[in-house]
């Protein structure tokens, strides 16, 4: 198993296979230009080798998040600064449906940046 893999691994079922699920959804986005790195111990996505978002868990919100490189230089409601100088979060409601398609648009809207 590698280090991605075992990231993955350590987390419980149902949070797992959603978090699994999206990270499939944003490396089959782009397969050419978006690749996946073990960055500080987490799952790091890049676009064309720049820092593009990582998935994490918050022990304030005791939440998993999307954390977005640039997300300083996006205005949506559902991101948050929480301190960070360049990213923005997206907190993950287990709860809820995955809002991949609103994951989606904030990647698309961050390319721009790189």
């Amino acid at each position: 198993m590698n280090p991605i893999q075992e990231y993955f691994y350590r987390i419980k079922e149902p949070e797992r296979s959603a978090l699994l699920f999206l990270r499939k959804k944003i490396l089959e986005s782009d397969t050419e230009n978006i690749t996946e790195t073990l960055s500080f111990g987490l799952p790091f996505f890049k676009y064309k080798k720049k820092m593009l978002c990582y998935l994490y868990y918050s022990k304030k919100y005791k939440q998993h998040y999307v954390s977005f490189y640039h997300g300083d230089k996006l205005d949506y409601p559902e991101l948050i600064r929480d301190g960070r100088k360049k990213f923005k979060i997206l907190l993950i409601d287990m709860e809820k449906d995955l809002p991949v398609s609103f994951i989606m648009n904030v990647i698309d809207d961050i390319k721009q940046y790189l």
